[in-house]
């Protein structure tokens, strides 16, 4: 079992996990897993323990903008089309 990460070191770190994400962001696990799965939000995999990694900037960055769309009343299918244009 990993320990856990100080949310100083969290804020300081480049890439984070999802666990990480949402102590971050305050959105639920399943949430930031749906837009992983729907390419909303990409990552890179760890190859030794087969960890998804997110780089941090960015994914807090998408996240809000996500968040933002959604509050104007965009589908995730409009938002997917309007940010990675699929």
């Amino acid at each position: 079992m990993s320990r856990r990460r100080s949310m100083e070191t969290i804020q300081k770190s480049t890439y984070v996990t999802i666990s990480e994400l949402v102590r971050l962001t305050g959105v639920r696990y399943s949430t930031l897993k749906y837009y992983t799965e729907e390419g909303l939000l990409p990552f890179y995999q760890e190859d030794t323990r087969m960890t998804r990694r997110y780089r941090r900037v960015f994914a807090l960055e998408r996240i809000e903008e996500i968040r933002s769309l959604k509050e104007e009343g965009f589908s995730i299918r409009e938002i997917k089309e309007k940010l990675i244009g699929t």
